[in-house]
């Protein structure tokens, strides 16, 4: 198992995971038993087949 040689800084951890960022998913409009709702674009197959919803 890979071990790291040193010890990575409180500065240089902090900066590191202050670059990553998490995105809001996709949502897109459509009806569904009438009604219009907003659904991650990757579930919009699965609410139109009737798995979801």
């Amino acid at each position: 198992m890979a071990v790291p040689k040193r010890k990575t800084s409180r500065s240089n951890t902090r900066h590191r995971r202050s670059q990553w960022k998490a995105q809001a998913p996709d949502l897109v409009p459509i009806v569904v038993r009438g009604k219009r709702i907003l659904v991650p674009r990757k579930l919009v197959a699965a609410y139109q087949r009737g798995l979801l919803g």
